[in-house]
């Protein structure tokens, strides 16, 4: 099976006005989203947001409240899930145990009374570089492996959309990071289109081209990963995608290159091209691998904003970089990622010191200060299981 085969069935994704209410909450408020053809998608975010019930609701798995889903310019929002041109790759593998690795691949293929199954299967399992275990049984295999046939279980059905549902949460730490490089070499290979879902920030920004962080049920921000890590517009996804160190204050300046915050006890600037808000209360923020740490006051800098003095509480090593946590009057604590370039910290706890950072790596938020979110959550998943146990009520009497 040629790599263009593949990439022949890639197609775009598009759901317009979709929504999902459960009683009592609603999942998802109103999405619209297109995920080009081809493409490697991140839909990241917290427990609860919505992005699971999304890729159940593309899957079919899941019918929406009201909205369209769209898989390659055709409407499946009706279209049972086995009739869909989509595949899952879920957490758990799902292998069928009694079967070699082999046949495991080629099961959906014979089902389907597809030509050729093994011959397929063989070709899926050289893309995953284990078709020289091709005999073997899934419990002799490692997690990554395991990992890597159900992918090539999915691929060789020959799917427009691979819908991948936290497929590495199982693996360890070196082993994910290994998976992750692989997984976003097959995609380029194949050409299919891939939509991720996922809570691992850098899971979602190694692999995706493009991801959309999602919060109580809508997506908040969308767009290539390094944007939303330099440009966050707002504090949930400067807070969830890595971590950052936000002040709230007054604008009392204004340039046609750059706003002033007094906030922190102190002026900070930020050039307006990447402030979202120029007038009123705003919030602005820098992220703590910026942040430069001074046991002395530094000089006044038109090219740098400065905090402080304030003292040293916290002093944390992570051997690639050492974290410093510095109380700040008015400020509050405030994080500082320091990359370890000697041995031992550069200062200890109960130093004073003063902050500083680049006028260029400051950013400001689209945030209303003390804006609280749309609705509220719903921790319970009692009210799906009453929607379910309905449904299949309801099913059963139609039969």
């Amino acid at each position: 099976m040629a790599v263009r085969e593949f990439a022949e069935r890639g197609a775009d994704l598009e759901l317009v006005g979709i929504q999902k209410r459960f009683p009592g909450f609603t999942a998802i408020e109103e999405l619209d989203l297109v995920i080009p053809a081809g493409s490697f998608f991140a839909l990241l975010g917290p427990s609860g947001c919505g992005k699971t019930t999304t890729l159940r609701l593309v899957a079919g798995l899941e019918e929406p409240t009201k909205g369209r889903i769209l898989i390659g310019g055709k409407d499946v929002t009706d279209t049972k899930s086995h009739e869909r041109p989509v595949n899952t790759v879920f957490q758990s593998y799902a292998l069928f145990p009694h079967m070699t690795i082999i046949e495991n691949v080629a099961f959906g293929l014979k089902r389907r009374r597809i030509g050729d199954p093994l011959g397929k299967a063989h070709e899926a399992l050289k893309l995953v570089e284990l078709d020289h275990i091709a005999q073997r049984k899934p419990q002799q295999l490692s997690g990554g492996q395991q990992q890597r046939v159900a992918l090539a279980r999915a691929i060789v059905n020959r799917p427009a959309l691979l819908l991948l549902d936290e497929p590495l949460g199982a693996l360890d730490l070196k082993l994910r990071r290994q998976m992750q490089l692989e997984l976003k070499t097959i995609q380029e290979e194949v050409g299919l289109t891939f939509l991720h879902v996922t809570h691992d920030q850098e899971e979602a920004m190694t692999m995706a081209d493009t991801v959309a962080v999602m919060n109580n049920g809508v997506i908040e921000q969308m767009g290539a990963p390094e944007e939303l890590y330099e440009l966050p517009r707002t504090s949930f996804v400067a807070n969830f995608l890595g971590q950052s160190n936000l002040f709230t204050g007054a604008v009392v300046g204004t340039t046609g290159t750059a706003i002033t915050v007094a906030a922190a006890g102190g002026r900070i600037v930020v050039p307006t091209s990447r402030a979202q808000r120029h007038q009123g209360e705003v919030t602005v923020g820098v992220r703590p691998e910026k942040v430069t740490l001074h046991v002395e006051e530094p000089g006044e800098s038109s090219a740098r904003s400065v905090l402080g003095p304030g003292r040293i509480v916290d002093v944390s090593f992570s051997g690639v970089s050492t974290q410093y946590l510095v109380d700040v009057a008015g400020a509050g604590t405030v994080v500082v990622f320091a990359q370890n370039m000697g041995f031992g910290p550069v200062a200890e706890v109960g130093t004073e010191v003063w902050l500083s950072w680049a006028i260029d790596h400051g950013f400001g938020l689209d945030d209303e200060p003390g804006e609280g979110g749309r609705f509220p959550a719903d921790d319970s998943t009692r009210s799906i299981a009453v929607q379910r146990r309905e449904a299949l009520v309801s099913e059963l009497e139609e039969h």
